[in-house]
């Protein structure tokens, strides 16, 4: 029977904090060599619920700082004293106990007394290592969240502060690229993205309403040696009122769910207000605190309700928000009963019980009040525009896969976003005399009918970004084929026009329009100067 404990407080001082890493560092306590000792069908066998492949693979291992501190951190399990203690040399246990990091848990004999010879060290967090790379770089880190459901053998609490999971990489590769001076992380819990911000920034502030949750983000970037980031407890922008910022990140609690008791509301996913009302403030926000030229990156989700479309819904919330380029990406829509059950078993509750069908059944009936068809994720892109051109207004669905991106989405984020800027201020007569650049990762298909010397389909694909495909017909082939930065666009078409025969009045028009999509999706670039 599992037993529950009261969730510790997490602190600690640099001293502590240097010595820990320093003890996790001389361990070998990295990604490769945690997966090095129970091998990728255990590790793919954690990331499904079972710690049995794991497990069998460290019972033929010899006991180690390294195999100690992946059965405490990692899976979750009791270490005997003796094997916590020779983990922590530097730190001391007792040391790790004070910050909040463990318990000790003393055995009982026949008599009810404690067994001195056999003392169990619990984990109290789930501590492990992450890798991952970016525009500056490979790097890795050591993250603090909270114990997870594998780990509880239950439900999760509401007061539960996240580790790193698919939407948290995903926002830190859509982080823009770029040295900024000021950034603001709304609703940080465990702090990843205003880590990653500060490998960017001067300054990074990081935001949350729960205090537990900034106990930890701080942990993490002491831990870590990570500087420069202030914490502020609050709601939403009530930490930053009057403050502007030249890069907004946030990952917030979108999560829709419905506000009814016995509907467990978890602070790092649950936002407190009915649908998706968070988002939307989130969004709105956005005009009162960046600065211009500043950007935002966010992820979301968005309801679409019967005979509106969900895109049109998040289009709407920026018609009163002059002056800001916005983009909307969304990736994926599930149906209302899918949504309910994905956030149900995310919480812990397993299909099946009672408990599981009761909270399906709420969350049905809170949809069916505002006739939900459907649900929205997600990332949302803005920028404040500095000047008085035409703002980027673009909401598009993109399921398909994306291109091959190894540090993430952000570098294709500051080139559209540079890309739409730059197109704002050529109009058709400036953009014809552009000498333009296909991009390297751009490839070209043809497919043909047996015995046929005319492609039937040609197909211009993006090997990075977003992985756009293009149909193109001859004339859009040839001209990218001929954007080498040599020639003028008005020039190509010309030549084109001359070997095809056909009006250049009549192709420049075809053509252009299409170039300028072929810009911003960043299939062909801009002169940077």
């Amino acid at each position: 029977m599992s037993v529950a404990h009261a969730l510790p407080t997490i602190v600690a001082g640099p001293v502590v904090t240097t010595a820990l890493a320093a003890d996790l560092d001389a361990a070998g306590f990295t990604v490769d060599r945690i997966d090095g000792l129970w091998g990728t069908e255990a590790a793919a066998s954690l990331h499904r619920g079972s710690r049995v492949a794991a497990l069998r693979a460290l019972a033929a291992r010899e006991t180690t700082p390294l195999t100690t501190l992946a059965t405490l951190f990692v899976l979750g399990l009791p270490v005997d004293r003796t094997d916590a203690e020779r983990a922590f040399p530097s730190t001391g246990l007792d040391a790790v106990l004070a910050a909040g990091l463990l318990r000790i848990d003393e055995d009982r004999d026949d008599t009810g007394l404690p067994d001195a010879d056999h003392v169990l060290v619990h984990p109290t967090v789930d501590l492990r290592p992450y890798a991952f790379v970016d525009d500056l770089g490979a790097g890795s880190w050591w993250i603090v969240s909270d114990l997870g459901e594998l780990a509880l053998g239950t439900a999760l609490g509401e007061e539960h502060v996240l580790g790193i999971g698919g939407a948290s990489t995903t926002l830190s590769g859509l982080q823009v690229p770029v040295p900024v001076r000021r950034v603001l992380d709304l609703g940080t819990g465990c702090g990843i993205q205003a880590m990653h911000a500060r490998r960017f920034a001067d300054e990074v502030v990081a935001t949350d309403i729960s205090r537990r949750a900034l106990d930890i983000a701080r942990f993490n970037t002491q831990l870590n040696g990570i500087d420069g980031v202030e914490f502020r407890l609050g709601s939403l922008y009530e930490p930053v009122a009057g403050e502007r910022f030249d890069r907004i990140v946030s990952n917030p609690p979108f999560v829709i769910t419905p506000r009814r008791e016995g509907v467990p509301a978890y602070e790092y996913r649950d936002g407190g207000m009915v649908g998706d009302a968070l988002v939307e403030t989130v969004l709105r926000g956005l005009a009162d605190h960046l600065e211009p030229g500043g950007t935002a990156q966010l992820l979301g989700n968005w309801e679409y309700h019967w005979g509106v479309d969900g895109l049109d819904r998040v289009r709407s919330w920026f018609d009163d928000a002059h002056g800001l380029d916005t983009w909307v990406v969304e990736r994926e829509r599930e149906d209302p009963p899918a949504y309910a059950e994905t956030w149900i078993r995310d919480g812990g509750t397993k299909p099946g019980t009672a408990e599981f069908d009761t909270l399906v059944d709420a969350w049905l009936d809170d949809f069916a009040t505002r006739r939900v068809t459907g649900v929205g994720f997600g990332y949302v892109v803005v920028r404040a525009r500095t000047g008085g051109t035409a703002g980027l207004r673009r909401a598009e669905r993109i399921p398909e896969a994306l291109g091959s991106n190894p540090a993430g989405l952000g570098a294709t984020v500051a080139r559209v976003l540079d890309a739409a800027e730059w197109l704002a201020s050529h109009d058709d007569t400036a953009l014809a005399a552009a000498h333009l650049r296909v991009a390297g990762d751009v490839t070209e298909e043809r497919h043909y009918w047996p015995g046929n010397d005319d492609p039937t389909v040609m197909t211009l694909v993006q090997g990075g970004g977003f992985g756009r495909r293009v149909d193109a017909d001859t004339a859009l082939a040839a001209f990218v084929g001929a954007c080498d930065g040599e020639l003028s666009a008005a020039a190509i078409i010309g030549a084109i026009a001359q070997i095809t025969g056909v009006d250049e009045d009549a192709l420049t028009a075809d053509l252009l329009p299409r170039v300028r999509d072929l810009v911003l999706d960043g299939l062909l670039l801009a002169p940077t100067s």
